[in-house]
């Protein structure tokens, strides 16, 4: 089976050794994603909604290299640092997938890897 890389084109992708996303068959598997900007820095510092929105459309942009869209998300994974805001975090999820509606979870983690982040969402997509 084919498999296709999609880089974002972060400078932490060839450190850390990973992509975007990874296509193989009709399947598309985004990385942990967050609210950065084209330039590497983070959108919405402090505003866990903006970071959300950031990290869809982040997710989003990996997808249309892959050949999907967010209609295809069949999961996604929302960690944040404060399980206390979900709300905004289901938010901008549920503007995104109001009529998807993908399987979901989220949970709080103690800290991610920037002290700035506070939010990180994986999704999972089936094409075709």
């Amino acid at each position: 089976m084919d498999r296709q890389n999609i880089a974002s084109g972060t400078a932490w992708e060839p450190i850390v050794g990973y992509s975007r996303a990874v296509k193989i068959g009709s399947y598309v598997h985004v990385s942990g994603t967050t609210a950065t900007a084209p330039d590497g820095k983070i959108v919405g510092v402090g505003d866990l909604y903006a970071q959300a929105v950031q990290t869809l459309k982040n997710i989003e942009s990996a997808l249309h290299k892959a050949g999907a869209g967010m209609k295809h998300v069949v999961r996604t994974r929302i960690y944040v640092t404060n399980i206390a805001d979900w709300e905004k975090v289901g938010k901008a999820h549920g503007e995104f997938f109001h009529d998807i509606r993908p399987a979901t979870s989220m949970v709080e983690v103690s800290a991610l890897i920037s002290p700035e982040i506070l939010v990180e969402i994986e999704a999972d997509a089936v094409v075709g």
